[in-house]
């Protein structure tokens, strides 16, 4: 596969504000491994190989294991996720899976507020938002894995 257009050339004005947003993110007190597995579930969902692949790369170099990083496509089914980290990937699901259904449910909605403060919860949508709009890049552009 071969890269398509690097739109960090092509639009740095708008590359630096989506890494703004992230910056903001990483010194938030939304925690850094559930910004982490949320992305990370996002990409899988999207099929942004370049995503899953720097994501993965980036909560193992954070100390994640190994179990942690094989099973965030099966955590419902997997023990090895806190309550909260599991409410955060629910919330991720829904919000990255919006034509599937009728938008996220209010169930999905109140575990997270179970365990997320508003603010943690508002950062946590920008954290999606963002995910989802650079899964759409390396998608359309065709981002190559590990580069």
């Amino acid at each position: 596969m071969t890269q398509r257009i690097n739109v960090a050339q092509q639009v740095p004005q708008a590359y630096h504000h989506f890494l703004a947003v992230e910056k903001l993110l990483h010194e938030s007190e939304l925690p850094t491994t559930t910004l982490g597995l949320v992305k990370l579930r996002a990409s899988q969902i999207n099929g942004c190989g370049y995503c899953v692949d720097m994501h993965s790369r980036d909560l193992k170099k954070a100390g994640e294991s190994d179990e942690r990083l094989w099973s965030v496509a099966a955590w419902r089914e997997a023990t090895v996720y806190t309550p909260a980290e599991r409410a955060a990937l629910a919330l991720a699901e829904e919000a990255t899976r919006l034509a599937d259904g009728t938008g996220v449910p209010d169930a999905v909605w109140e575990e997270a507020a179970q365990h997320y403060s508003e603010k943690q919860l508002g950062l946590l949508i920008v954290g999606l938002a963002m995910i989802n709009a650079w899964n759409r890049i390396g998608v359309t552009a065709r981002l190559t894995p590990g580069a």
